[in-house]
């Protein structure tokens, strides 16, 4: 009796002389992998230059350490601490409280200081589409807001820039 072994869409087909029978099987694949630019937190290049990276967005993973500090500083880590996972539930609402409020303004990212019953906000606000009373109200609606909510004294330090292109590092 003859055995020849065909391969067709994942199901490997036994013909004999005197059946066919189906049977699934797995096979190996030796072939080179397709995926390209695998690393998270590298940003593809593009053909053309065309992507535009802030100084926060070029730094690779790696280096991160070595070049800038971190965006959240606090001691809720630590071996042991109380409130790991509420501190970094409420860095999570920050972020995305202040990226509603000073919507299309904010153009770094918000770095979050814990000092001991207080938190500083520190980010970028670009003053394309805004006017200095806007910023000003924004700034004590969101400080007034976040205190309330996180029952704890919140300071936000804000810098302007005059537009986001200001904050290009470089095209990729």
């Amino acid at each position: 009796m003859s055995v020849i072994m065909l391969q067709t869409q994942g199901f490997c087909r036994l013909k004999t002389s005197l059946s066919h029978t189906w049977q699934t099987s797995r096979w190996i694949s030796s072939t080179a992998s397709l995926c390209k630019n695998r690393k998270s937190g590298v940003p593809k290049i593009t053909p053309f230059r065309t992507k535009q990276l802030t100084y926060e967005e070029a730094i690779p993973p790696s280096r991160m350490n070595v070049r800038k500090g971190w965006l959240s500083f606090n001691t809720g880590n630590l071996h042991e601490e109380k409130r790991a996972a509420q501190t970094t539930f409420e860095d999570f609402l920050v972020r995305r409280f202040l990226t509603g409020t000073w919507h299309r303004s904010l153009t770094s990212e918000v770095v979050i200081k814990r000092r001991h019953n207080t938190i500083v906000l520190s980010f970028l606000v670009s003053m394309e589409r805004m006017l200095p009373r806007q910023v000003y109200f924004l700034q004590g609606y969101s400080e007034t807001m976040l205190s309330g909510w996180l029952k704890m004294p919140v300071k936000i330090e804000l810098q302007t820039v005059a537009s986001q292109r200001d904050m290009i590092f470089k095209k990729i």
